[in-house]
């Protein structure tokens, strides 16, 4: 996610906490929240991916196999 993205949304917070946002503002929030969300998700199952299980028989497992079950 863009740096201008974060710091948007660090601004509504700091605006929500000295007034009510209006509902354009509101509803700008919710989605770069939602966009962000989806974002880190993304990263972290693109991590997940990545990585291999190594069982203590000495098989490996890669993650993303073991997501799909």
């Amino acid at each position: 996610m863009e740096k201008a993205k974060l710091d948007r949304i660090s601004e509504l917070t700091r605006i929500a906490r000295e007034r009510e946002l209006t509902e354009s503002e509101h509803l700008e929030r919710q989605q770069l929240r939602s966009e962000y969300r989806e974002s880190v998700l993304g990263n972290l199952k693109a991590q997940l991916e990545g990585i291999t299980i190594v069982e203590p028989d000495g098989t490996k497992t890669a993650v993303k196999d073991r997501m799909k079950k």
